[in-house]
């Protein structure tokens, strides 16, 4: 997760205005909340599933913002005010009350709520270093860098007595809970390659999900459970070899991303896309039936990314934000009412991405 916000800063330095660090008035999330739902951002035309939508945050670069269990609460990764890398913040759904939960050293990514609201899980960098960790050499191209001093901890729900989840070497992140808090779904290098797997919350009980070669990260549960949705890459040929070289190398590159589902019964991958795009950020509509996502696939030139609806059993896909820049990181409430995003509409300043909740028109 923490690369795909590392995608959209490339991307603002190629004409789209997406996510390079420009940290402006972060403490306005209070104060002006409630003017700029007044004056409400922009809906696009063809953007029939929004209405009532609102601007979150304000300033800098702020994405991955996920619901408390009863939707009342975002937690999320920010790069603001003094900050050189991402934090982790929480903010009332209003936008009101926000607050940083994490210890502010490192670079941290990929957070989430327990859904009794006892703890939360992020993963960080901070036992490698307390700086921000060197951006990828990007001589080899656009590519992303897997740290391997990230590891997965938990924290009370103020971000106190942080106990680590993770101490295999290597990249360890991109964690969420079970909807039933029962487990922790995540993405490591263990074994050695890219591969999603689940743990109990205390860390114990590591269980690997997926075996192909490639790289496989970015995954959710479904509302009851019994689902993951992610995103994967199955290179083959020269594309292989190249994967192969750039991992030994800490690095994946990341043009080619299909989205996929998997009963956690009976463990068989169904792929949802095959456009050849850059499809990330799948997420369960609560009936079920659907997975919305964040992809390029409408834009030859591959800079804008909109949310996309997918439906499972026929795989028709649906265009649901028609804005001309960044739309992603999409999250549905439990009871399918409210949709969260991140989406450079409505910037004060060129690069700046923003939180977006809006209600959800079926």
């Amino acid at each position: 997760m923490k690369s795909l916000t590392a995608l959209i800063v490339l991307l603002s330095l190629v004409t789209i205005a997406c996510v390079q660090r420009t940290s402006q008035n972060a403490k306005k999330d209070d104060t002006t909340a409630t003017a700029a739902s007044t004056a409400g951002p922009t809906i696009f035309p063809g953007e029939k599933h929004f209405a009532n939508l609102t601007q979150l945050t304000f300033g800098g670069q702020n994405a991955e913002a996920y619901f408390s269990h009863d939707g009342t609460e975002l937690i999320f990764q920010s790069t603001r005010d003094s900050l050189q890398c991402d934090a982790i913040f929480r903010m009332n759904a209003d936008g009101s009350n926000v607050r940083m939960v994490s210890g502010g050293k490192g670079s941290t990514t990929c957070s989430f709520i327990a859904p009794d609201g006892k703890s939360i899980i992020y993963a960080s960098t901070h036992l490698g270093s307390e700086a921000c960790p060197p951006k990828p050499d990007m001589s080899r191209g656009y590519t992303w860098a897997l740290y391997d001093s990230y590891d997965i901890f938990k924290a009370d729900p103020d971000g106190s007595n942080v106990v680590r989840l993770t101490e295999t070497p290597g990249y360890d992140a991109e964690c969420v809970f079970s909807p039933q808090g029962d487990k922790i779904l995540f993405t490591s290098v263990r074994d050695g390659d890219l591969d999603v797997y689940t743990m109990n919350p205390d860390g114990s009980g590591v269980e690997r999900l997926t075996n192909e070669i490639g790289y496989d990260g970015g995954a959710f549960f479904s509302y009851d459970g019994q689902w993951i949705c992610w995103r994967a890459s199955r290179p083959g040929g020269e594309e292989l070899n190249d994967y192969l070289s750039l991992l030994a190398e800490g690095l994946i590159r990341p043009g080619k991303l299909e989205i996929y589902i998997m009963n956690l019964k009976d463990r068989k991958p169904i792929q949802l896309t095959n456009n050849g795009a850059a499809n990330f950020g799948p997420y369960f509509h609560p009936d079920g039936k659907r997975v919305i996502f964040a992809s390029n696939m409408a834009d030859p030139k591959g800079r804008d990314f909109d949310l996309f609806l997918v439906d499972i059993a026929t795989k028709e896909i649906e265009q649901i934000t028609h804005y001309g820049e960044f739309d992603g990181f999409p999250m549905f409430t439990h009871d399918g009412k409210k949709l969260v995003f991140a989406s450079n509409r409505s910037g004060a300043q060129p690069g700046e991405t923003n939180i977006f909740i809006a209600d959800w028109v079926d």
